[in-house]
This record gives C-alpha cells, sequence and structure tokens, in this order.
C-alpha cells in the first residue's frame, strides 16, 4: 500500500557489500593484483641470491683447492697462514703527508715489504727482490702490487726514493709499527721486516716467505696462487 514499506525481504535489505563500506583507514581485502606482485617479489629475491652464489662460486671454490683440497705431494714454500688475516682498520700516511685507509689497498695481490726509513743493505736487497718477483710473472705481473710498510716518519735517502718510483712504482706508506705488529707476524726468532708478506685481493694476509729464500720457489707459489684466482681476480682494483 502507498506508504508503507515492501514486505519483500529481498527487495528491503540492501547487499551484504553496499551496506558495509570499509571504515576510514582500514586495509584493503588483498586482491589476485596483490598475490601476483609477492610472487614477483619472491621471484626477484630468489634470482638476487642464485646471482650472487654464482658470482661467489668461483672464490670459494679457488680457495678450497688452494686451502682445503690439496693435491697430494703439492708443498708450500712459504708458510700458509691459517686462518687469514684481514687488513687492519689502521689510517696510513703516504711520503706527501696524505691519510689513507690501510684497507684502501684491497683489490690487488700485495706482495709487502716492511721496514724503517734507514734502509740498510738487507733491507734494499729485499726491496731489489720484491721487484725482481713481480717482474719474474710475466703477463701476470699487472695482478700483484709491490708495497713497502714504513714503521717511522724519517726520511728517505734520494737514490733509494728515485729507485722506488721507478715504473712501476712502489706503494710506501707509513704505519705504526704496533699495529702492524697486531696483523703481520715474523717467523719465530725474527723481525716483523725480515720477511716478505703475500696478500690477497679481498686483504687477507695469507702467506709469508723465509728469510733467505729462493726467487724460483716464491715465483712458483706466487704463480699457484695466481692460476687458483684467475677466474675472479683481474688486474686493478
Amino acid at each position: 500500500m502507498p506508504g508503507f514499506e515492501s514486505s519483500n525481504p529481498d527487495a528491503a535489505v540492501p547487499p551484504a557489500d553496499a551496506r558495509l563500506p570499509c571504515a576510514p583507514g582500514a586495509p584493503d581485502a588483498p586482491g589476485p593484483g596483490d598475490a601476483a606482485a609477492r610472487a614477483r617479489m619472491r621471484r626477484g629475491r630468489l634470482k638476487l641470491v642464485l646471482l650472487l652464489l654464482i658470482y661467489a662460486l668461483p672464490v670459494i671454490a679457488s680457495y678450497l683447492a688452494y686451502y682445503v683440497i690439496r693435491p697430494e705431494g703439492r708443498t708450500n714454500y712459504g708458510t700458509l697462514i691459517q686462518p687469514t688475516r684481514s687488513l687492519p682498520e689502521l689510517g696510513a700516511t703516504t711520503l706527501n703527508g696524505k691519510t689513507v685507509p690501510l684497507r684502501s689497498l684491497r683489490g690487488q695481490w700485495l706482495l709487502v715489504a716492511v721496514g724503517s726509513s734507514d734502509c740498510d743493505g738487507a733491507c734494499e736487497q729485499r726491496l731489489y727482490a720484491q721487484r725482481q718477483l713481480r717482474e719474474m710473472l710475466g703477463r701476470e705481473r699487472d695482478r700483484l702490487d709491490k708495497v713497502w710498510l714504513l714503521t717511522d716518519d724519517g726520511v728517505l735517502k734520494t737514490a733509494l726514493q728515485q729507485a722506488l718510483n721507478a715504473e712501476p712504482p712502489v706503494t710506501v706508506l707509513r704505519v705504526p709499527q704496533s699495529g702492524l705488529a697486531q696483523w703481520l707476524e715474523p717467523e719465530a726468532g725474527h723481525a716483523l721486516q725480515d720477511h716478505l708478506y703475500l696478500v690477497d685481493p679481498m686483504g687477507e694476509w695469507m702467506m709469508r716467505f723465509p728469510v733467505e729464500f729462493d726467487p724460483s720457489k716464491v715465483k712458483r707459489d706466487i704463480d699457484r696462487l695466481l692460476r687458483a684466482s684467475a677466474s675472479w681476480d683481474r688486474a686493478g682494483r
């Protein structure tokens, strides 16, 4: 009848979604698009993890080959440092007085000498051997940098400085001996400056050569390490 509401319940009751609008600020119910977005995000993360593993595998394999799966009968001339020791967070100073982090040396194989600025005859012989060892590597020599870590603030002799600057120059940095002694360690009965030390491109000290060393045997050790790391290490930082 006119003026009265219909008695038909289907006509009187609106649909449920029309009666219950979302409260302001309430999150919308997840839809098919949200599920697809989450699936794409999961696939993207999985691809990223797989890529990281692909890049890391050559590094892991080379270290396993050298340190763990060592062929029977193979011997190292230098002393392997196990576990390896990371470059410390030390400040170093160039000969021009510029401060640089010691860790800036990472990215290349390093043949490291240690000494004082007065550099006696034995010191000069080590620096000469350091240069010759690099040249002996032939076409792989650009993967190895020569580094001399000075433990004092003295002035270098002019002739020595000229020799250090000859191409390719030696990287010379002043570093407190107390800091170096927490990273490098000489053979028992010897001083820190008596050895040459080998550091890998990740900044890990991993080998120490004898005081009176045979250059051909040192070269053999370095050659092996360069071959083992050839899949992931390239010349230059």
